[in-house]
């Protein structure tokens, strides 16, 4: 049975009792249309992993109009607000991703039916994104002032070959910040404060050229190489606890126009994640060890110059701890319970969260889980607006405990 400290337990107590929380907790639920609104507007901007720029442009307008001060798009795309605290408390990130895994010609159209509203991209993260200025909303409305600052940062580059980069620059760029909380999903039945490893590697295959039935047996071929690599690490067998996964991505190679031409280069790209660094290790070795056997068993099958490759690293993300009774941690166990529900803890997850934990800051990322499919990802993606309040409820009150206020001194 999981138990929360006095420490946290007490100071959120603080925090409920208090006549301004009540009213931003309530101001968050009553809010919840005009928020939604926003939402619908933000979703239509498309925002492609490194094509964030438009969307980060209305969500600063959007910040200033909740008067946060020194809005600014940062250097490295990210969108930043700051609510001045009074001084005295923690300094605290308020942070979801802007970037979609959707292509800029996908076609972005609401449709509301069956008491969802669907769309690409509604839900991982603008929903994340329109959580940010709830809270502010929310604190605002009830004249809550913390002592430590918040940051509230639409960050960029979070998906796909981003890797979390825009959430990595902002907590290297700012030392100042002592805790981090990541709105990435509507629910709050989970608790996620540990980071799965992720790598992803491109590996070009570099063997001979030339036409494929006059070069016959003369040239080693990179794409049977390629091959070889394939089938054998589809057979690598990985830890299901910790869980470990891999998979090859992509290979890419050669034209229609060059249909029976050998190419001399082929693209193979493949990730592995694991929740544990050994584990992440031992697979990587494992992929390596095929593609060497599978070159060195190319190149014997022809005696021909030898199939030889190069590596692009593209992402490197480690596995990130914290203690499970970590204040932070026990906060969000804390407020999810206090929302309602008896949460769980998730195993691990792939989100910004492995940006604060790299910096060795504290965070806690608000919103995996839920109750309904919400088909992230994919072209079907919705978004159910009935219990989403919960998950802004959650961020604000975790981000009262972290920041500080005259109600209760910061538990961190």
């Amino acid at each position: 049975m999981y138990v929360v400290s006095d420490n946290v337990q007490n100071k959120l107590e603080a925090l409920l009792a208090d006549s301004s929380v009540q009213k931003a907790v309530e101001t968050v639920f009553a809010d919840k249309a005009a928020i939604i609104e926003k939402q619908k507007e933000l979703v239509l901007i498309p925002a492609p992993t490194g094509s964030e720029q438009k969307k980060a442009e209305r969500l600063l307008e959007m910040f200033k109009e909740e008067g946060l001060t020194d809005c600014h798009i940062d250097e490295y795309g990210n969108c930043v607000g700051i609510r001045k605290g009074t001084g005295g408390g923690k300094t605290t990130l308020l942070e979801a991703h802007m970037d979609t895994v959707f292509p800029m010609d996908t076609k972005l159209e609401i449709i509301e039916e069956d008491g969802y509203i669907k769309c690409p991209g509604i839900a991982d993260n603008t929903w994340g994104c329109v959580a940010l200025l709830s809270v502010v909303r929310a604190l605002n409305a009830a004249s809550i002032q913390t002592k430590g600052d918040i940051h509230v940062v639409g960050t960029v580059k979070e998906e796909g070959i981003g890797a979390f980069r825009g959430m990595k620059y902002y907590c290297n760029h700012h030392p100042e910040l002592e805790a981090s909380i990541t709105v990435d999903g509507v629910a709050i039945n989970m608790v996620t404060y540990l980071q799965t490893g992720l790598q992803t590697y491109e590996i070009i295959f570099h063997g001979g050229s030339g036409h494929v039935y006059a070069n016959f047996g003369n040239v080693s071929n990179a794409l049977h190489a390629a091959g070889r690599a394939i089938a054998k690490i589809a057979e690598i067998e990985v830890s299901s606890n910790p869980f470990t996964t891999y998979g090859v991505t992509g290979c890419h190679v050669g034209t229609i126009e060059g249909i029976h031409a050998v190419m001399p280069e082929v693209h193979m790209t493949f990730n592995y994640r694991s929740d544990s660094q050994e584990e992440m290790d031992k697979v990587g070795e494992k992929i390596f060890a095929a593609i060497d056997e599978a070159c060195a068993e190319e190149t014997a099958r022809w005696g021909t110059a030898p199939i030889t490759y190069t590596v692009i690293h593209h992402n490197d993300c480690k596995v990130g701890k914290q203690d499970v009774h970590d204040p932070i941690v026990e906060a969000a166990f804390a407020t999810a319970k206090c929302l309602g529900t008896e949460p769980g803890f998730n195993s691990g997850g792939c989100t910004n969260l492995g940006g604060a934990l790299e910096a060795g800051i504290p965070g806690i990322c608000v919103g995996l889980g839920g109750t309904y499919n919400v088909k992230c990802h994919s072209l079907e993606e919705q978004f159910k607006p009935d219990d989403a309040h919960e998950c802004v409820q959650q961020a604000l009150l975790i981000t009262l405990l972290c920041a500080g206020t005259d109600i209760a001194e910061s538990i961190l």
